[in-house]
């Protein structure tokens, strides 16, 4: 929380809460910000003790990030629906785009749905995700609203509100799709987490259980693999333009040129 990151360049992040319960049953909510460099290494940027995954507490963490030197705006967030972030990286890092986390999503519509409809539904909105140009995703977008929306129309509104934020990935090299469409990197380092707060339940101070985590995510941070075609890392950085996932050439010579 005292580091100098005037020298860092994150090109994506991926950001998360987790809940802790602690002493006396309250609950320690914990902001965590895990981002790739231009060199694809995955770093812990941030853990801060939030009380709540709210606009507020993601903003002050975003401010003591730019205080501390981050300026310069990462090119793609990713997270899921909580409101909290999305408004707070909009203020602070205006120029970041911003990729709802898949999986997250397709849980909540079919939570909405009956079970004898979920299978359907499910392989309708993967057909969306997995099309490799973004016109083919929004036809199968569109087919999923057109076959759904009258008898399910909870379900078909929770997928409709965050249209352009789910299809944001393809502005991308394809190389990242798996990476960006999905806060794996960050769920994957939850998991020790879980397990272990829920071994220590009830056990310890707000201080001690954040130290708990911090420790257990600095540990994992050393097993983190650098991205798929990470050598396109600079050129997301330099803000050169990919298109359905494929180098726009033009732009490429211009700037080589």
């Amino acid at each position: 929380r005292q580091s100098d990151l005037s020298d860092k360049r994150y090109v994506y992040w991926w950001a998360d809460g987790i809940y802790s319960h602690v002493r006396m049953d309250d609950r320690l909510c914990l902001l965590v910000i895990i981002g790739v460099t231009a060199t694809g290494h995955k770093e812990l940027v941030a853990v801060y003790d939030g009380y709540r995954e709210s606009s507020a507490s993601w903003e002050e963490l975003l401010i003591s990030l730019r205080q501390r030197g981050l300026t310069e705006s990462p090119k793609l967030a990713v997270g899921d629906g909580a409101l909290g972030f999305w408004n707070a990286v909009s203020k602070q890092y205006p120029a970041c785009q911003h990729q709802r986390y898949w999986v997250h999503k397709t849980a909540n519509v079919l939570e909405k749905l009956p079970k004898s409809m979920q299978p359907k539904v499910k392989t309708a909105l993967h057909d969306i995700y997995l099309a490799e140009k973004r016109e083919d995703a929004r036809q199968a977008f569109d087919n999923a609203v057109e076959r759904f929306e009258a008898k399910y129309p909870k379900a078909i509104s929770c997928l409709k509100k965050d249209k352009a934020e789910l299809l944001a990935f393809y502005d991308f090299p394809a190389e990242h799709w798996h990476h960006i469409r999905t806060t794996n990197p960050i769920e994957s380092a939850f998991a020790t987490v879980r397990l272990r707060s829920r071994r220590s339940k009830n056990c310890g101070s707000r201080d001690t259980t954040l130290s708990m985590v911090f420790k257990l995510l600095q540990s994992a941070e050393k097993r983190w693999r650098k991205i798929r075609g990470f050598k396109l890392l600079t050129l997301v950085a330099d803000n050169v333009e990919f298109k359905d996932g494929e180098l726009v050439s033009e732009q490429i010579n211009r700037k080589a040129a």
